[in-house]
């Protein structure tokens, strides 16, 4: 938990200034999402190797790795602020990924040593722990660090990236000092087999293509992550067109990530308390009416754009703790960490696509035609569950 604060502050400091850097230095608002997006892509490359390390050596190495690897990429990321050169930007935010990558495998450590029936509250609570950083984050990069950066004389927008840099050094310096001992370790998800990791890979992608649960599992986290990927992206750029100063966007961002994180315990203990499918049912309906208030809100405006970011980011949190409690209650061993890994993937993966396909969508159409369908997409898990209840009453 003490890891993952700085970490969640870094990782979404960065986050909410990429679009407006990106535009900035290119004048392009494809550009700037495309930079944003470069996020969710470097989290989808190194969703493999960082499970692959886990397993193979624990939780703690893996971690490790991610949040150094971070650190690097936000220092590049600020250099491209310093020298407006955006071909920097692009890699950057790709090394910035690799922080969410192991802020993601973290929910699944708190997993490992915890009671079947106190599973998903312990990925809330540990989805909870990062509120603190992830919400200042944004305020803070848009901020003092912004403050900062201006007073030596350095551009404004690599105040942000600087902050970044420092407090994922600080989430390697937790784990690498404090994760002991390994829960991985301790609970015998290490494996030590000499087959191929290809081959177990595959293995992991039958077992989850033949499993109904873990299908549903990866259907909801990867629409919660092209809904919240999708319209979180473009947002900053939405609200500037409305002529809103930087702190305000901050705190529409701040408020957004509140709304992923602060409820998490509760939603753990609702999922533990009444079960998966309904929390993930109604993670689909919050979602819906999240980005249909931020599709209808106008860019002058921001009522409505507070209240659906809020809303979008409660969804996320609904179908990602209910989600994450389904694939660790379904699969065992060594084995968990690999289709663990691979759920992931899949998530982060189309959250990448959502953020190169929503600034390409508002370059040709416009934000509001952007919120009314990711509004519809959030609709599929609530859809796959009243499915599944039918399928389930169906006379044999």
């Amino acid at each position: 938990m003490a890891g993952l604060i700085p970490a969640g502050a870094a990782m979404t400091g960065a986050y909410s200034a990429a679009a407006v850097l990106g535009e900035e230095l290119t004048g392009s608002e494809l550009l700037g999402g495309l930079a944003a997006s470069g996020m969710t892509t470097g989290s989808a490359l190194a969703i493999l190797p960082l499970a692959r390390l886990m397993s193979a050596r624990g939780r703690r190495p893996g971690l490790l790795a991610g949040y150094l690897v971070s650190a690097a990429g936000a220092a590049t990321a600020m250099l491209a602020a310093l020298t407006g050169w955006y071909i920097l930007l692009i890699p950057g935010m790709l090394g910035v990924g690799a922080g969410n990558a192991a802020n993601l495998a973290a929910r699944y450590a708190a997993a490992d040593l915890a009671p079947v029936e106190g599973r998903a509250r312990a990925i809330g609570t540990l989805v909870w722990a990062s509120t603190i950083g992830a919400v200042l984050g944004p305020s803070i990069g848009f901020g003092p660090a912004k403050s900062i950066a201006g007073a030596f004389g350095m551009p404004v927008l690599s105040g942000p990236y600087l902050l970044s840099t420092v407090l994922f050094l600080i989430s390697a310096l937790l784990v690498w000092r404090l994760l002991r001992p390994d829960p991985l370790v301790v609970a015998g998800g290490v494996g030590r087999s000499t087959t191929p990791e290809r081959r177990h890979l595959a293995d992991a992608a039958r077992s989850l293509a033949g499993s109904a649960t873990g299908r549903l599992a990866v259907l909801a986290m990867v629409v919660g992550h092209v809904v919240m990927v999708g319209v979180m992206t473009m947002t900053p750029l939405h609200l500037r067109e409305g002529a809103h100063r930087l702190e305000i966007i901050g705190f529409v961002i701040s408020l957004h990530i509140i709304g992923m994180y602060a409820c998490a315990p509760v939603v753990g203990w609702l999922s533990d308390r009444i079960g998966p499918l309904p929390v993930l049912a109604a993670g689909g309906v919050i979602l819906f009416v999240g980005a249909e208030m931020a599709a209808v809100t106008r860019p002058e405006d921001s009522l409505g754009i507070f209240i659906g970011l809020f809303l979008i980011g409660l969804g996320w949190s609904f179908g990602l703790i209910a989600s994450s409690a389904l694939l660790v209650s379904e699969f065992d061993g060594p084995e968990r960490v690999r289709v663990q890994g691979l759920a992931d993937l899949g998530m982060t993966a189309s959250g990448a696509l959502a953020g190169i396909g929503s600034g390409l969508l508002v370059t040709i159409s416009d934000y509001p035609t952007l919120a009314h369908g990711s509004a519809l997409i959030g609709l599929f898990p609530t859809a796959a569950v009243l499915l599944m209840a039918a399928r389930a009453r169906r006379p044999r």
